[in-house]
């Protein structure tokens, strides 16, 4: 029996006049109890077909063909039908909860307009639902919890609040839009196994959209692969893993990052080293901000790393990752001998330490987010020239051109602004504006958490294509062990300010010594179910 039937949809947005498609024939059934996973990359039409069931889309969508719930037309229904169906019968699950939650209402108010709006309940029993809620989904001292903000709350337990909003008035059908997608591993797994308890504990059916088909073989019973806009392979999961019929299922399934790292050379020299590093941050207090305390977001971390050497920094959001490479660059201050290029640049003020910013750059994870919308690629790219100056006898646009060949890009499109790329590209154009500079360490600081998984090899292929051309030393942050893996020489696991474990990256991967790194180890590459970590 079906939940949800969609059949022959169509999906455009006009723009300029036009009418761009972005769904075109999509038909599937989502049956009762069934957890149905559509698959594809970014701009397949995932998003937009899960929107469409209850009419969510933009004034702009122009949407034809048939969506139907429980026997109930949805497309061109009245607003009060929908609204009966949305939240009530059908719930979603979005991708980024920071952006879902409102960051100026607590908890329990978020969670009391959507119980009062759709059950009527009011005072004590609202107050009485929302912990039952919040203990059904696995938030601890689910009562002090009600106070508070969302960003005083971990990506993972504001994700597991999303989950309560979700079941507050016992859908039928949950919609998760890529819900663990910004999650560490171990988070990860946990919201997947919520997921799967909570449909066999509620009776529900799932459609889980992704482009992650490492959850899709977790989690579901029958599997849409879209791309542009189409439906190109369906079938039960098992099934579609072992035979795929379609060229582009058969490059998603391949699509993981694999191989090892060229080895380091013997006689690679040193680029940089931290002995025992200290970051912790003062807590103050009082009128006259007396330190009370301080935030220790980084204990005692030794490392070393040499030309042509990746040192991959793993560890759950929070653990110190991102903390200890921006004091390493000196973007941060800390306590202990940050030793580059031979020299201890430690307590360097930022006149002194401007020489040697051309030989230390970083790319981080958004390409969305840390490029300018105001600049074009040449630009962009460009930028730290200005602030270096240029080779002499070099024209600017002439170095833009050749890096941009360099990581795989066309130098045609350098008048180009960022919007105008595709994720990939952007972070290509992210990787090209600290490559012109040639410098002698880049910091990566989760590169491709926010790309597809077959941009993400694409990207690994790059990476260490520049390595070995150039002999750059990279630190390495990532929560994906599986591109970690692939990439590193020596791994650093880091939690809650500490590193709990470090060595050869084999040796970290093949035979962890801490019951930290074996839940680690378990959660990406599902070894066996996690346990004694939480979030």
């Amino acid at each position: 029996m079906s939940v949800l039937h969609v059949k022959d949809l169509h999906v455009g947005f006009r723009q300029d006049g036009q009418l761009h498609p972005a769904v075109r024939g999509v038909s599937f059934e989502v049956g009762k109890g069934e957890t149905v996973a559509i698959v594809g990359e970014s701009g397949s039409g995932k998003s937009v077909t899960a929107l469409s069931t209850v009419s969510l889309l933009p004034d702009s969508a122009q949407i034809s063909g048939s969506i139907t719930y429980d026997g109930r037309e949805m497309i061109g229904a009245s607003t009060s039908a929908l609204r009966d169906v949305r939240g009530n019968d059908i719930s979603f699950i979005f991708q980024e909860p920071m952006t879902s939650l409102n960051p100026l209402h607590t908890i329990e108010k978020q969670l009391t307009e959507s119980i009062e709006l759709h059950q009527g309940l009011k005072g004590d029993a609202v107050r009485a639902r929302i912990l039952e809620l919040l203990n059904k989904v696995g938030i601890r001292d689910a009562e002090t919890r009600l106070a508070h903000y969302p960003h005083q709350l971990s990506g993972g337990q504001r994700q597991r609040v999303m989950i309560a909003m979700a079941l507050a008035n016992g859908p039928e059908l949950l919609i998760a839009d890529e819900p663990t997608t910004a999650l560490d591993v171990t988070i990860q797994a946990q919201i997947l196994d919520l997921l799967a308890e909570l449909k066999d504990s509620e009776g529900m059916s799932l459609l889980f959209i992704t482009h992650d088909l490492g959850i899709v073989r977790k989690i579901a019973d029958r599997v849409c692969v879209m791309k542009d806009g189409v439906i190109v392979e369906e079938g039960l999961t098992a099934a579609l893993f072992a035979n795929p019929r379609h060229d582009y299922t058969r490059t998603l399934i391949n699509a993981e990052a694999q191989g090892r790292p060229d080895p380091v050379p013997e006689d690679a020299p040193e680029i940089a080293h931290t002995k025992d590093l200290r970051i912790w941050f003062p807590i103050q207090r009082g009128l006259l901000r007396r330190t009370v305390g301080h935030v220790k977001a980084v204990n005692a971390a030794s490392f070393a790393v040499r030309a042509g050497e990746t040192v991959g920094i793993v560890g759950e959001s929070g653990s110190g990752k991102t903390t200890l490479a921006l004091a390493v660059m000196r973007l941060i201050s800390s306590d202990g001998p940050v030793v580059f290029l031979g020299e201890n640049i430690q307590g360097r003020r930022s006149r002194q330490l401007q020489p040697l910013r051309r030989d230390m750059q970083i790319v981080f994870q958004d390409p969305y987010g840390s490029l300018s919308p105001r600049m074009t690629a040449e630009e962009i790219i460009a930028e730290g020239l200005s602030v270096h100056g240029l080779e002499p006898g070099r024209d600017r646009r002439e170095m833009v051109a050749e890096i941009m060949e360099e990581v795989g890009l066309n130098p045609t499109t350098m008048d180009r602004y960022p919007h105008e790329f595709s994720g990939g590209q952007r972070q290509r154009i992210a990787i090209a504006r600290a490559m012109i500079l040639r410098p002698k360490l880049l910091v990566l600081d989760e590169p491709t958490s926010a790309l597809d998984m077959t941009v993400q090899v694409q990207i690994v292929d790059l990476l260490r294509e520049l390595q070995k051309k150039h002999g750059l030393a990279y630190l390495f942050i990532s929560h994906d062990l599986r591109v970690v893996r692939a990439l590193s020489h020596k791994v650093l696991v880091m939690r809650a300010g500490d590193v709990v474990e470090s060595g050869p990256a084999d040796q970290i991967f093949d035979d962890p010594q801490t019951d930290y790194t074996r839940a680690l180890m378990a959660a990406a590459f599902d070894i066996e179910a996690v346990e004694g970590v939480s979030d």
